[in-house]
Formats: C-alpha cells, structure tokens, sequence
C-alpha cells in the first residue's frame, strides 16, 4: 500500500446489496470539487463545512440519480481531509454508475482500510485507536462493543502513553550520562528507575492478564456442552436458544459432530457446542465425533457437563468427572431431568466434588433453564467486567506488551548488575520500540499494510 494522501479517494461506505440507500465516501484535497463537477444542485464549493445539500448527479445530459450531498472540511472531518459523502438510493448499477463517474473526474478507488489510515497519518488518532474501528464494526454484543468504544476514545493509548513518556524522560537522562562518560556523573537516579520498572511491569502485567478476558469479550466464550449420549446434551441446547437448533433422539449417537451457535446473556456472546456424546463408540464416525468432543474440551474456557439423573450410576459419574475435569478450566455439572427424579441428591452425594458448581434443570421441561444461564454468566464473568477498565483484545498489542515486559526485565537486571549507561539505554530503548508499536509512534509500512488491508472498502 503507497501511503499517499496528495490524491483524492472514492468507495461505497455502506455495505454492498440492494438497500434504501447507499453511502459513497470521497476523500482528499479535490473530494468537494470532484463532486461538484457532477452535482447539479448549489455550487459545492462555496458551501459551509458540516452542511448537507439536494440535487442530482449527472453525466452530462443524463441523470443517474437524487441524491444528498455532506460536506465536511478538512481538518473537521475524519480523515482531516475533505470529505463528501454522497447519499443515493441503493441501486447497485446506480452507485457503481456514480462510482465510475467519480474516478473519471479524477478520484481514484480506496483500498481497504485507506479512509481509517488517513485518518492516522493525518494524526486524527493513534494505531491502537484505529485498530478499535474495525474491532467497533466487527462488535457483535454489548460487552466487544463497549470495548471497542473505550479504546477508540483513547483510554488504553492514554494509559500507554503516561507510562511511556515516564520512561522516555529516564531514557534521556540515560542518555545525557553518555555524554559526560569521562566525567562519571549520573543523571537517572537508578534507585527510582528501578522503582519506575517495577511498576511498568506491574501495569503491563496486569494488561497481559487482562487479554484472556478482552479476547472472551471480542469473540465470544467458549462453551461445551458434554456429557454421555442421552443425557440430554441437544435438548439443552436447544432450551438454552429457544429454539430447535439441534436434533433430538432418543437414539443413542445421534450428535456426531459439534453444533455451534452463539447465545447473548447479559451483554456477553457465549459460543455454545453441542458435542457428540461420550462413551466407547460403536463405529468409526462415532469415534471421530468422540475425538472432536475431547478437543473442543480442551479448548474451551467453560464446560457444561451433563447428566441423566435417570439412568447414570454414582460410580459412572465420578468416573466421567475425574476424565473431564482440567484444573483451571470452569466446570458446571448439569443434572437433568430432575423433574422425573426430584430427589437425586441422595443418590450423587458422594460422587459429587465440592469445588465444581452443581445446577440442577430439566432441559425438556425448561426448568431453571434461566437460572442455569446466570450461573454460566457468574462463572466467568462477573466481578471480573465493570465497564471502566482496560482490557487487551488484540494479539498484536499483547506480543508487543509481552516484548515490553522481556525488555523492561531485562533493564532492571542491567541495574543490578550495574552496566555502563549505554547498555541500560540500550534496553529502555528496546522496551520503548515495543510500547511504540502499540500506538504507532514506531510503525514501518509493512506494519500499516497488514493493519489496515484487514479492513473493510470505505473504512
């Protein structure tokens, strides 16, 4: 991608299809020009910025369309450059008609993502604030959206920034001892550079941690629904969503290959997969699905382990707890059919361990199906979202951070071994690249290539 931004892009903003109304972004020095060097209507560029305006776009004699103009005047828009926005009906041959047009008077087509990277090359805002509008667009609940919105106003880049300019001042005082190296004068107190590490590296500790959350909140937790075959496994499924997702049978086997769909409880996306069931299995496909159970457990962040409170014995139970139980891993024992065997307690006692959570439902009767999704909520969620922190949800910046903190160990083992000033330059300097890569104050081309070609056209 050649990071011009002396000539004057075009692309459709609004998504592709037959709709009400398509929205075609121009931006740069001859957006308002070129558009009104096809707009009949008032002569654009003698038009106040932030205003709208009716009229029809023409090629030559002929009338493609009514539209509404927008104007925006750099730097009052979102790329600091002029900007048009032309709103025409949703014809697919009238707005690439108005497209073609467009690049004939001199436009040329955005690539992905070239309206966002204007916009940060133009300092609108920094990388990690960039990298937040795709994450905005792509937000599918309330929890990735209210994220995505956090860092797109600035909280983390802010975050990063403050503990940055605190290293770049050591960084220069380093520095400056280098320059009177004959003379063995110190300018950074190491004792405080070494109390400023520390709580660098508590600060960027605490976001590292913070990804396995921030990630669960942008793509959605992972849950699997195991258990043995008949225990109940789809119909929960299906009580869960409301709906007949998956088929039910009394026909041992019947689930051979996982389900997946995505239930929203209290603002957060769940990805739901029904498994094939697990016992010794009676033919080669079953075997596969049996294989592809113990995988999708593996990889889990929550499991739901089901079982017929009708038909398992104590000692089976047990015997399936101490296979699929993983320290670390959330386990909630599912008993259904409890309306059948209400006093199923007496039964399990002693196969039951006292640090997995046990809900009791029937999945068919949709008993405490609600009660169920509020414990799936409370056991990996709750206390740890309040809205206000800052949670990483890009791997990008966790490698970076990850690289940050190796640096910044690094360093303060410099101090303790008390290395010449140049070597402990040398190391803040490292930590410092990392920290900039975040936010862009260090980029190379290939890195905004790959960032921004993963945008959509006319973002």
């Amino acid at each position: 991608m050649n990071h011009l931004t002396h000539d004057t892009i075009v692309a459709l903003a609004t998504p592709n299809g037959t709709g009400a109304i398509g929205v075609i972004r121009l931006s740069g020095p001859d957006a308002i020009v070129i558009a009104n060097s096809v707009f009949k209507g008032k002569n654009l560029t003698k038009q106040a910025s932030h205003t709208i305006h009716f009229g029809t776009i023409t090629d030559g004699d002929l009338v493609l369309d009514e539209v509404l103009i927008s104007i925006f005047i750099g730097p009052r828009s979102y790329t600091r450059e002029n900007v048009v926005e032309i709103s025409c009906h949703g014809s697919n041959y009238i707005i690439q008609s108005i497209i073609k047009l467009l690049i004939r008077q001199g436009a040329r087509s955005a690539k992905p993502g070239e309206f966002t990277l204007r916009a940060f090359l133009n300092g609108q805002f920094d990388l990690s604030q960039a990298e937040a509008v795709a994450d905005l667009i792509a937000s599918d609940s309330k929890a990735s959206q209210q994220v995505a919105l956090q860092q797109l106003r600035g909280g983390y880049s802010s975050e990063l920034k403050d503990l940055r300019e605190q290293l770049v001042h050591f960084a220069s005082m380093v520095e400056l001892e280098l320059d009177f190296s004959e003379e063995d004068v110190e300018f950074a107190n190491r004792a405080q550079l070494k109390q400023l590490i520390h709580d660098l590296t508590r600060v960027i500790g605490k976001l590292i941690q913070s990804f396995e959350l921030g990630n669960a909140v942008k793509q959605g937790i992972n849950t699997v629904i195991a258990g043995r075959p008949n225990a109940g496994k789809s119909t929960l499924l299906n009580a869960l969503l409301n709906e007949e997702r998956a088929i039910v049978s009394h026909i041992a086997g019947t689930t051979r290959d996982t389900i997946e769909e995505t239930l929203n409880i209290n603002g957060i996306n769940f990805r739901l997969i029904d498994t094939a069931g697990i016992r010794e299995a009676t033919d080669a496909i079953e075997q596969i699905g049996v294989q592809k159970t113990m995988e999708k457990i593996s990889q889990s962040a929550l499991l739901l382990y089901v079982f017929d409170v009708e038909s398992i014995t104590p000692e089976e139970l047990s015997q399936d707890i101490q296979n699929l139980y993983k320290p670390g891993l959330p386990t909630l024992l599912v008993a259904n059919k409890i309306d059948i065997v209400p006093d199923y307690k007496q039964k399990y006692n002693a196969a039951l361990p006292e640090d997995v959570t046990l809900v009791a439902i029937s999945a068919k009767e949709k008993l405490h199906i609600s009660q169920l999704k509020q414990l799936v909520y409370d056991t990996t969620i709750q206390g740890r979202l309040n809205g206000n922190e800052t949670l990483v949800t890009n791997i990008r910046h966790l490698e970076a951070l990850q690289k940050t903190e190796q640096a910044l160990i690094k360093t303060l083992s410099g101090i303790d071994m008390q290395v010449t000033s140049d070597f402990l330059a040398m190391d803040i300097k490292q930590a410092l690249h990392y920290l900039g890569e975040i936010t862009g104050t260090v980029t190379t081309d290939d890195l905004l290539d790959n960032i921004f070609s993963k945008f959509c056209i006319g973002k």
